[in-house]
Formats: structure tokens, sequence, C-alpha cells
């Protein structure tokens, strides 16, 4: 009896100590985001940490969302996300495609040579040089190319395609399906929470972009929502209105201001990101 009571009180705690360690771990993400919150709604935002603002205001906001001159960076930047989203998400898709043609000569070279490119890059310099020589310079193209060749993607999307059942891809050939004919009616149907997943990462990376801006871009005209923003922190450029607002609670409120696009997209996408999470790590 003492065994069985031992072994009862094993299957218990594990739950207990799972349960606590992600209130700990919540607890950790949550705070800094709450901090920034409070922040970004109180007069005299400080270092400290407080629950609640201690002068609520709405005028750092209002400082953001009333300065025309962000109107056309956010534009920037939605233009190159949404862009550059669909470009990444159609070469992922094409390139994991041929990968999973088992027939085509060479298919695994070129294999090898794409993983080849995640552990070793040409580096900063080196890709400056390229971009610089393609006259790609002060262009959004020089955003967007590097951003959309991810192999890292690409790898996770053929894996996924190589989970689809093979019988499905000769049933569609029986009834007269082209290979390019298969990839939209069968494999791109089936791929939802891959492709929502990994879209998801392609329109984080092109949306939070600051480097290649910096890096490519000189031009006033063509700089990103990211770009403006630390500008407007660093340089102080915001009229002030009303009561004196603190220089911290501009920080926040341009950080809470560069997530909400995010804040809004994730419930719609939540479901298919969920099922999209382990992409590539079960294969049956």
């Amino acid at each position: 009896m003492s065994n069985v009571n031992k072994k009862k009180q094993k299957v218990k705690v594990f739950p207990i100590f799972n349960t606590v360690l992600f209130i700990v771990i919540s607890l950790i993400i949550l705070i800094p985001i709450w901090k920034v919150i409070v922040d970004s709604l109180d007069a005299s935002a400080g270092y400290g940490m407080r629950l609640w603002p201690n002068q609520f205001t709405l005028d750092g906001y209002k400082m953001v969302f009333t300065r025309s001159a962000l109107y056309r960076p956010f534009l920037i930047s939605c233009l190159v996300t949404i862009s550059g989203c669909f470009l990444g998400l159609l070469l992922s898709t094409l390139g994991a495609y041929v990968l999973i043609q088992w027939e085509m000569p060479g298919r695994s070279f070129f294999a090898y040579m794409l993983l080849f490119t995640m552990i070793f890059n040409g580096g900063m310099i080196p890709t400056y040089l390229v971009i610089k020589q393609l006259g790609m310079l002060n262009t959004l193209w020089a955003v967007i190319l590097p951003l959309s060749i991810n192999v890292y993607n690409l790898v996770l999307m053929r894996n996924f395609f190589e989970g689809i059942p093979a019988s499905l891809f000769e049933a569609a050939s029986i009834d007269g399906c082209s290979p390019i004919g298969i990839f939209f009616k069968v494999v791109l149907p089936l791929s939802k929470a891959a492709l929502a997943s990994i879209g998801l990462m392609f329109a984080v990376a092109f949306w939070n972009d600051y480097t290649n801006f910096k890096i490519y871009v000189t031009k006033n005209s063509l700089y990103n929502f990211q770009m403006k923003l630390r500008g407007l922190i660093m340089d102080g450029d915001v009229p002030q209105t009303g009561d004196k607002i603190s220089d911290n609670t501009i920080q926040n409120v341009t950080i809470i201001v560069a997530i909400i696009p995010f804040m809004i997209i994730y419930p719609f996408c939540q479901d298919y990101f969920v099922q999209g999470v382990n992409v590539g790590a079960v294969k049956e």
C-alpha cells in the first residue's frame, strides 16, 4: 500500500510543478509588457516599476498618431511587409516543391547547397557590394530580396510537403494534373497551417526590419516606420501638446505602436499558427 501511495504522489507532483513553472514563465514575459503599457500611459514615466499610471495621459499616442511625418513610412512598411511576405512565401513554396521531386536529377546536390548557405554566408560587406553592383541601393528591392530568400523557411516548407501522402500526388497525376497543377490544386490547399506560420515569420521580419534599411537605404523618403520611430526617439523631434510628457513615455508609446499591427493580426491567424508551430518537426 505504501508503494501505491508513493506512486500516486509522484503522479500528482509533476502537474503542480508544471503549472507553477508556466505561471512563473508567463509572469516573466508579461511583467515587462505590462510595464511598457503602463509607462506609455503615464506622463511621468520613469525607470521604476508601476502597476498603474501615476499621471494618466493619452497625449503620447496623440503625438505619434497625428505626426504626419510618420504616415509615409507607415505605408512603406506596409508595402514592404506585404510584398516581401508574398515573395518570400512564393520562393519558399516553389523551392520546397522542387526539392520533393524525387526523380529530379541533382535534387540532393541543390538541397545540400541550400543547407550550406544556412551555415556559411557571404557576410555584410560582400552582400553590400553585391547589392551595390546590382544597382539596388536606395531602392526597396535591397530590403525585400535579402529577407525573402530564407533557406530556413524553405527547409521547413519542404519538410511539411514531404508529410503529404504520396498517394495524393499519384491520384492527381493519374487524373491528368500537371506538376504545377498539383502544386496549386493539391499542395497549397493542404498547406494552410504551414503558410500561415511561415508567412507570419516573414511578416514579423519585414515589419521589424531596421538593419537592412540602415545599411542599404540613405534616402529619407524611403525610410520605413521603424527607422522613423527610432529617429523620433533619438532626435526628440516630437511637438509637445498639453502637459509635459517624459521621454520615457514617448519611447514606450513607440514600442506599443510598433507592435499594434501584429497584436491585431495574430488573433485571426492563431488557429493556423498553432497548427503550424511544429511544421516539419514530425513525420509519419
